[in-house]
């Protein structure tokens, strides 16, 4: 397995990953706005800016995730890890890929936000040094209430 840095031309690629990966979500209410994003948006979210891990398996593209960084550290977003290659280590791959990033930056502090319905990525997060420091509701346009952790680890 090896994990690359994204450039703009991978967004059909990582948009095909999260699509994947989030596809479990659609019945959530509301399903993850992962789900109405558009390889464009993806692209143009890079181009903006925006930074992007993919993990390869015999060079098949397996997994992702998103990132900026902000002013309270290296906040990620959108790991996805297709289906049929979930719980094989591959999030926590990338995960540890983005420590070393954060190392070889100067960020000491990774952030991310999980709905509360997902437990098992509450746990995912946790089992590997995060820990939660907030809670919130996200209110979303069409009236509907999130319940979110806000999670961090320190490096």
């Amino acid at each position: 397995m090896f994990i690359k840095s994204a450039i703009s031309s991978d967004a059909p690629v990582i948009h095909d990953l999260m699509i994947k990966a989030f596809n479990e979500y659609i019945n959530e209410t509301p399903p993850s706005s992962a789900l109405e994003e558009t390889v464009q948006s993806v692209s143009v979210a890079l181009e903006k800016g925006e930074k992007a891990l993919i993990a390869f398996d015999e060079n098949n593209p397996v997994g992702m995730v998103r990132y900026q960084l902000k002013d309270e550290g290296l906040y990620f977003y959108r790991l996805s890890v297709i289906p049929e290659k979930q719980g094989n280590g591959i999030a926590k791959k990338i995960l540890k890929s983005l420590e070393e990033y954060a190392n070889k930056v100067g960020v000491t502090t990774i952030l991310c936000k999980v709905r509360m319905t997902v437990p098992k990525n509450i746990q995912l997060y946790s089992s590997i040094g995060y820990d939660t420091y907030d809670e919130e509701v996200v209110h979303k346009p069409n009236g509907i209430n999130i319940k979110v952790v806000s999670m961090k680890k320190e490096l």
